[in-house]
């Protein structure tokens, strides 16, 4: 597979990987670094929650079971739900042995978004996270635009009252530029109105 971490986005991909394993972690750490893909590790449910709150990841890829001799998979599907209560669209992919499938499946269910079979294929691994990394900036940028358009749909009643030469003028520049796609750059005062401008233009 090529080198192509950032999927057509401007910055690095960074994935947060949680399992007990240290040899496990290794793997994956090389693996990623072979695709340009910077990766974070930690041993437990509760070091993966408390770096998640600190930093911002494309993806999380989380083992099921944590403490030795443990393979109710209920550590997992705990820390499922955990970062689903703090971020609702953060791609999460589950490891598991092929024991605990239906585990898995489970934590499909409450918001992860696949899973991955130990032993694992690294190809499969990898395309599974490229295409989880791109469809969750696609659905962040979603977010952001939908926001953008609320703040600006919620100041539709905005009057714009023009007297003078000038802003008459002005405003037969925006007739003329609000229906293309060109981009337009307000320059002017503090105070002058630049804002409301821009909202009528939009």
């Amino acid at each position: 597979m090529s080198n192509s971490s950032q999927s057509g986005t401007d910055h690095p991909s960074r994935v947060l990987v949680a399992d007990d394993n240290g040899d496990i972690l290794k793997a994956i750490r090389l693996l990623f670094k072979s695709e340009g893909i910077a990766c974070d590790a930690v041993e437990s449910p509760e070091e993966a929650l408390n770096t998640l709150r600190k930093n911002e990841y494309d993806l999380v890829l989380i083992d099921l079971n944590y403490n030795r001799d443990t393979t109710s998979g209920l550590e997992g599907t705990q820390l499922v739900k955990d970062i689903r209560k703090f971020d609702a669209h953060l791609p999460i992919e589950v490891m598991t042995a092929w024991a605990s499938v239906e585990i898995a499946v489970d934590c499909m269910r409450l918001g992860a978004h696949d899973f991955v079979q130990k032993p694992w294929e690294d190809n499969r691994l990898l395309s599974i996270v490229h295409t989880q990394i791109q469809f969750g900036r696609i659905v962040r940028r979603s977010e952001r635009l939908e926001a953008e358009n609320k703040m600006l749909k919620s100041d539709e009643s905005v009057e714009f009252i023009a007297r003078s030469p000038a802003m008459a003028s002005a405003l037969e520049i925006l007739e003329q530029v609000a229906p293309s796609d060109a981009s337009v750059l307000i320059t002017g005062e503090n105070g002058v109105g630049k804002g409301v401008y821009a909202k009528v233009l939009h």
